[in-house]
């Protein structure tokens, strides 16, 4: 790599550092191999001499890459776990897990043969750096800069992935998506002009690339429409697809029933407790009526909105603090602002961009999406309680909190690590434990939690059935927009979703569900020694790590990992 090394563990000396060193390098050569080849994701953990490139999209490369990752697996397997120190072995399960993962996705389910997804590249590459403020825009400018220049060739690339069977309602997505990237480049360069100037020389050259990656876009577009001709419609896994994809999760031996069941469960229980709140709120009036009046009592502006998103998070930090909740990372920050264009119809509410690994600022983006395709009704969707909801779930104790926690641990496996049921499920289970703890109790917010609750407990019952082809894209809509009371588009834009993320979905109840059962099993197991913000510091101080592996970690698992009992 660069400059800018990554820091390892230095085993204790009695550990066999011989062969933790060997892993240890092992893991950096594949680590250095996945920046080479996917610059952006250099960017997102702050490694700025990958800023300036895209990587290359064709066919060819991803085939490489699968050909590296079943490699590096091989190795993984041939390492003998028992003459690793403790912590090491730990490591080499978790390696062995993502990895595997990883392969399913790329070589097994084959994704990117049916789905194209050049915005995203071009779109995510631009986003990150033009978001991020931790370096002048200047030289942020110049990385953009590079970036779009590369555009036009990074678009023929992704051309060789598409198989013979594109699926229409995915690449319809990216053609939505495709249009709407410009708007970002629009962005940009306003930015650039109240900043630098017109004349500044990377605006000038900002406003030529641009163009050219605009044109690109539109051409591709144009490209892309002609493929939808022989697309087909089918996305769903199938039984024996999901149930494998579900038992490379490590849902701790969880069968694809047994999710549904909870999923079932967790909406039958959250309608309930909605249906009870309402009615301590009025009791004369319909739970329907009820919700209509909390999601009409709302900002006047998305400007007023934000500014509520702000104050709300605020207080959650304070609260946390007050009350001994959690540890809060030092030096950490965030910032509200509109989601781009490019990403509305895929994010519909809000969404989180952590900080940067390696960027000397802890600064994360927190992003919320004003409206899906200009639908009038949008700013119901960000009604006050809804906004209380969704900040303790993106920032304090969120995402924000716990992504930025993550970064102080020094390991580069878990930063290739996918363990959206704990990332997804703290973030929802501390909706829940904040209310525990007495913050934002109002039963007017306590109700938007439960709503918020039942969507979930919908993405559970969806995400298993879609992809085990029990229902379709219109009767999932359905069901969402009426369980929930979302607005149609937000129904719609979240279903639409929901088709190409198999497990992702499900991961946030699921995990709060897993979450809670792991609090409990370790109240029994510490008895009066037990403390929670023991429990959250000593689950944030380990990463993002699948619950199975956060509970091995907490019984001592790895060397590293044992509940502090202050």
């Amino acid at each position: 790599m660069s400059d800018q090394p990554t820091p390892t563990r230095q085993p204790a000396a009695d550990q066999p550092a011989g062969r933790d060193a060997a892993f240890e390098a092992l893991v950096r050569r594949r680590f250095d191999a996945i920046l080479e080849r996917f610059p952006i994701f250099g960017t997102y953990l702050g490694l700025s001499q990958y800023d300036d490139r895209l990587g290359d999209g064709s066919r060819q490369a991803l085939v490489d890459d699968i050909a590296e990752s079943r490699e590096f697996l091989a190795q993984l397997e041939q390492v003998e776990a028992a003459e690793l120190s403790p912590y090491h072995r730990f490591e080499r399960e978790l390696a062995i897990f993502a990895t595997r993962r990883q392969i399913f996705d790329d070589d097994v389910r084959r994704l990117w043969e049916r789905r194209m997804s050049a915005s995203d590249d071009i779109g995510d590459g631009v986003f990150l750096l033009f978001a991020r403020s931790a370096r002048p825009l200047a030289e942020r400018l110049a990385a953009i800069n590079s970036r779009l220049e590369q555009a036009p060739r990074v678009l023929i690339e992704h051309r060789s992935r598409l198989g013979d069977r594109p699926q229409r309602l995915w690449n319809e997505l990216e053609l939505d998506a495709a249009g709407s990237v410009p708007s970002l480049f629009d962005e940009v360069h306003t930015a650039a002009v109240a900043e630098l100037g017109e004349d500044h020389p990377e605006t000038r050259r900002l406003e030529r690339a641009a163009r050219s990656a605009s044109a690109a876009l539109e051409e591709y577009r144009g490209w892309l429409r002609e493929r939808l001709g022989r697309a087909a419609d089918d996305f769903a896994l199938g039984a024996d697809g999901y149930a494998e994809l579900v038992g490379l999760r490590a849902f701790d031996g969880l069968t694809p029933d047994d999710i549904l069941d909870i999923g079932e469960q967790q909406l039958a229980e959250n309608k309930a407790a909605r249906k009870r709140v309402a009615a301590e709120i009025d009791p004369d009036a319909a739970e329907e009526e009820v919700r209509d009046r909390i999601k009409s009592d709302h900002p006047p502006s998305f400007d007023a909105a934000l500014d509520g998103y702000r104050r709300a998070m605020a207080e959650a930090r304070d609260f946390i603090v007050e009350h001994g909740i959690a540890s809060i990372p030092a030096g950490e920050q965030l910032s509200v602002m509109a989601t781009p264009e490019y990403l509305r119809k895929v994010m519909p509410f809000a969404a989180y961009f952590p900080a940067a690994k390696f960027e000397p600022v802890r600064a994360g983006v927190y992003i919320v999406t004003p409206s899906v395709d200009g639908d009038s009704g949008a700013m119901r969707e960000h009604n006050y309680a809804s906004i209380y909801n969704t900040s303790i779930h993106e920032a304090y104790p969120g995402h924000h909190q716990q992504l930025s926690a993550a970064l102080d641990h020094p390991s580069l496996v878990r930063l290739l690590v996918d363990a959206p049921e704990f990332i997804e499920g703290w973030a929802m289970y501390c909706e829940q434990m904040m209310r525990e703890q007495g913050f934002d109790t109002a039963p007017e917010h306590v109700l938007m939690m439960y709503t918020d609750a039942i969507w979930r407990a919908c993405r559970i019952i969806l995400d298993v059935r879609l992809h085990r082809g029990e229902i379709g894209v219109a009767d999932a809509i359905d069901f969402l927009a009426r369980e929930t009371g979302f607005e149609r588009p937000n129904a719609t834009a979240e279903v639409h979703r929901y088709t190409y993320t198999p497990t992702y979905q499900l991961s946030y109840l699921l995990g709060k569900v897993l979450l809670l059962r792991l609090r409990a099993d370790e109240q029994r197991r510490l008895g009066d020694r037990f403390s929670l913000r023991a429990f959250h510091d000593a689950l944030l101080g380990q990463g993002s790590l699948p619950i199975s592996f956060q509970r091995r970690a907490l019984a001592g698992e790895g060397g590293d990992g044992r509940l502090p009992t202050g």
